[in-house]
């Protein structure tokens, strides 16, 4: 009896020694190395959400390198950090929409340049009094999503500038169905709402948002990997009735760019300044570099409250030198804003 008694406590002493490996690997502490998949890219693979599981490696190759924060960073009497798990997450989601070609498409509708859409199935009032539905969307320069079973009331609305993939187009009918990459869902969308984006486009450029440590990054596709050109702070949206509203959450396109974007003062049309290398998202929504007050002409680098709080109007404030850089590195129409709460 003493032999199978000693086996026993040897396969014991094997397990203990075993588990001892395993936990000394993964508590073993991540450094901010060239290849950000060796820290993040394990943990973000085992939970796939929106995407197929295929691998995300992230190589570190900054092109602009001012201002740059580290992966986690000092903030008051806390510790603000760029999300990984969330970043690798989401160009998981770009490569799999990406790994067969695609019609793909741009949710437009700024000022309601192609029509106010009608009143969604479920509406409220909110704090700006305008009419929104039952996921905060705004009706206002927005678009109406309708289910297939009922073409007459949309169920709910999609920003402007929502990233969208055309599943059936057809030349007789007025609509199209179409997958929402951002919230991983099919609709049925009125064409006056969309621009056509070629199916020969491929999203490489990606410029991560994240809205809770107010922080921006820029991410390249290269060949496997993907190539981050640039970690820095940034100030988003306020929620602040009735002039500033929140950035939007979700994946859109960069639709258009303006040298000096012209803003007025609140409530009036007297001209307020200008933000320069404004690249605009969504609605009102630009990535842009530090305002410029009228009656003061010169731009201004930096401000000390980039990277703290919300305090915008919709926009991502940057530092000018970094809203340039987007500004001339990211092409309209192929680039990719995912905003991250």
């Amino acid at each position: 009896m003493k032999r199978p008694v000693q086996l026993l406590f040897f396969l014991a002493f094997i397990l203990l020694i075993f588990h001892a490996c395993v936990n000394l690997q993964e508590d073993r502490p991540s450094s901010e190395s060239e290849t950000i998949s060796e820290t993040v890219g394990d943990s973000a693979r085992k939970t796939p959400k929106k995407a197929e599981p295929i691998e995300i490696v992230v190589e570190k190759a900054l092109l602009y390198d001012q201002h740059t924060l580290g992966y986690t960073y000092p903030y008051k009497d806390t510790v603000r950090r760029f999300q990984w798990e969330k970043i690798i997450e989401g160009l998981r989601v770009v490569d799999s929409f990406q790994q067969m070609p695609s019609t793909w498409a741009v949710l437009q509708n700024r000022k309601n340049v192609n029509g106010e859409a009608p009143v969604a199935r479920y509406t409220t009032r909110n704090a700006y009094n305008n009419l929104q539905d039952s996921f905060g969307i705004e009706r206002y320069q927005n678009i109406p999503l309708y289910a297939p079973s009922d073409l007459k009331m949309p169920e709910r609305y999609a920003n402007d500038g929502t990233w969208i993939k055309i599943l059936e187009m057809n030349d007789s009918t007025t609509t199209v169905r179409a997958h929402v990459v951002s919230i991983d869902e099919e609709w049925i969308i009125p064409k006056k709402y969309l621009r056509i984006i070629s199916d020969t486009t491929r999203f490489h450029k990606v410029i991560f948002v994240d809205r809770t440590n107010q922080n921006i990054c820029t991410l390249e596709k290269s060949g496997q990997k993907w190539l981050l050109r640039s970690l820095n702070p940034a100030t988003t949206g306020a929620f602040n009735p009735p002039y500033a509203h929140p950035t939007p959450l979700g994946i859109f396109v960069i639709q258009e760019k303006k040298e000096k974007m012209i803003y007025l003062v609140d409530g009036t049309q007297r001209t307020g300044g200008f933000a320069p290398y404004a690249s605009r998202f969504s609605n009102g929504g630009y990535i842009h570099g530090v305002p410029v007050n009228a009656p003061r002409t010169a731009m201004i680098e930096f401000s000390a409250t980039l990277g703290t709080i919300p305090r915008s109007h919709m926009c991502v404030r940057n530092a000018t030198s970094h809203a340039e850089f987007v500004y001339n590195w990211a092409p309209v129409n192929s680039s990719l804003v995912y905003v991250i709460e």
